[in-house]
């Protein structure tokens, strides 16, 4: 993917802190203690700077520092800035489950979309939380996809996984396996479809995107003999969208589907339940894997994986996922300006590339 390189007015990324006692700290640190990402964007961690020390000493990083601020407007180009929204002490339990962290969790997130939502960012890293600890008055719901969509005003979002040409949406997110059927309608299905297919032409750039929509029985309900829902819901969808001019192709029965690597021949799949798109996902991509959350008027991803408390406080954590996630959320605040650039002056971009050519 292309890198956006520093200029006067660098992508300024908001970033919050997670659960203090999972291994975000840890990611975002060894992220940002190479100084080379700086060339990229400017960070803004919304976190604590006691925290941030601690964590920089159990992972013997002495040669690194955060610039402590008070507020997005003091914030420095060429800084690893950190918004100090806990000038307390925070009790530090690395691996524990614990309220005070859920609620540190909830505290950076609620000010750093505050930020956010008024311009001061140009988009959002979300670290890993626990979806127990930080349940409460000021969050409730099953994740930071949800909690984003209702707060940016979307009617609807979708939980895009990616990694490299691979990106996986689902059309039922974080909701019981039994629930699932009678979640599956086509009015449903065209929704995703569509908000899947407009973010791989802003999000990703792709002219004309080519979408595969997985089966929600085994074999994809061998034509009925083992479920209905592909002849009765997810066909019709997929000919009503085709015939609209969306590319989008399928039911394919999902094991045959991964296993015969035919996900390499689309720019996006949806499948029909999570974990349909996410076992296959995070098989073939743990370890560098990013959530976007597409639909949004505003740009947010964070890496595929979770709080991992088994490995808080060992310095075992791998920083490439949350890494991706920064050049993830990079590339897609590129392309968006690009593209609102394209269709504001669709005539003055023409003449360029025309210019560009006869040189």
């Amino acid at each position: 993917m292309e890198r956006s390189e520093r200029n006067e007015h660098p992508i300024k990324i908001g970033i919050s802190h997670g659960d203090v006692n999972s291994i975000s700290y840890e990611i975002i640190v060894k992220t940002l203690s190479d100084s080379r990402m700086l060339d990229f964007f400017t960070p803004v961690v919304y976190g604590s700077s006691k925290v941030a020390s601690y964590y920089k000493k159990l992972l013997g990083i002495h040669d690194f520092n955060f610039h402590v601020v008070r507020n997005v407007e003091q914030v420095l180009p060429g800084k690893a800035n950190l918004v100090n929204i806990f000038p307390d002490e925070i009790k530090l339990d690395p691996g524990q489950v614990t309220g005070i962290a859920g609620q540190a969790a909830l505290r950076s997130l609620e000010a750093v979309t505050n930020d956010l939502s008024k311009g001061s960012l140009d988009a959002l890293v979300t670290a890993p939380i626990n979806k127990q600890n930080i349940q409460g008055d000021g969050f409730n719901f099953p994740g930071h996809t949800e909690y984003l969509t209702r707060k940016f005003g979307a009617d609807e979002s979708l939980m895009l996984m990616v990694s490299n040409d691979i990106r996986i949406g689902v059309i039922t997110g974080h909701i019981a396996l039994r629930d699932v059927p009678a979640r599956i309608s086509k009015e449903r299905i065209l929704n995703k479809v569509n908000i899947l297919h407009h973010s791989l032409k802003r999000d990703f750039g792709i002219e004309k995107p080519k979408i595969a929509l997985l089966g929600l029985n085994p074999h994809a309900g061998d034509k009925g003999v083992i479920g209905i829902e592909e002849q009765e819901v997810i066909i019709p969808a997929i000919r009503e969208a085709f015939d609209s001019g969306v590319l989008v192709f399928g039911p394919y029965p999902a094991d045959g589907f991964f296993g015969s690597a035919s996900f390499n021949h689309f720019d996006g799949i949806l499948a029909m339940f999570h974990d349909q798109g996410l076992v296959p996902f995070k098989t073939l991509s743990f370890k560098s894997g990013v959530n976007y959350t597409a639909g949004l008027p505003i740009v947010r991803t964070s890496p595929a994986h979770g709080t991992a408390f088994d490995m808080a406080g060992k310095n075992t954590a791998s920083p490439n996922a949350f890494r991706e996630a920064v050049y993830l959320a990079i590339d897609i605040v590129t392309n968006r300006r690009m593209h609102t650039e394209i269709s504001a002056n669709p005539l003055d971009v023409a003449m360029e590339h025309d210019d560009v050519d006869n040189d």
